[in-house]
């Protein structure tokens, strides 16, 4: 199917519903194509193997630890008080 530049502007959305059921459509101006609408193949999702990195990822113990110095330095030189929470380690 060929359509003028004024009536795709007009009707794009009719358009792209006939270009997902498999049409193609070719815009132009003035009688000369200048573009053409088809539909994009969907990319098959890649699976990725479950634990593919395992072993080469680790988090310190003291990851959530601030040294008192630098926890005084987010809150302005006072060091706040704050309740420790019961911390859950991995065995």
């Amino acid at each position: 199917m060929e359509v003028n530049v004024h009536e795709a502007k007009t009707h794009l959305s009719r358009l792209l519903q006939r270009v997902a059921a498999g049409e193609e459509i070719t815009i132009a101006r003035a009688g000369v194509p200048m573009a053409r609408l088809v539909a994009i193949e969907p990319k098959p999702k890649k699976i990725r193997p479950l634990g593919f990195d395992r072993g080469k990822v680790w988090i310190a113990d003291d990851f959530d630890e601030l040294p008192d110095d630098l926890l005084k330095a987010f809150y302005g030189g006072v060091l706040p008080k704050l309740e420790k929470s019961g911390k859950r380690r991995r065995k």
